[in-house]
């Protein structure tokens, strides 16, 4: 299974303040998963018609 980290270092987007936690995330529409739209790379990854799962990692200092 792939991991975020696996796609190279963090891409972020323009902060901005959302109205609600789950305005953050999307459900991918090819593999079901949640998508956190904060990280480019998550969204890059579940825009490839043929992709797996990425696997949950643990992000250390949060």
């Amino acid at each position: 299974m792939t991991k975020p980290s696996d796609l190279g270092p963090p891409i972020k987007g323009n902060p901005h303040e959302p109205s609600e936690e789950g305005d953050l995330f999307y459900k991918c529409k090819i593999c079901g998963q949640p998508v956190d739209m904060r990280d480019l790379r998550q969204v890059m990854w579940h825009e490839k018609p043929r992709h797996e799962r990425l696997k949950p990692e643990v992000v250390k200092g949060s």
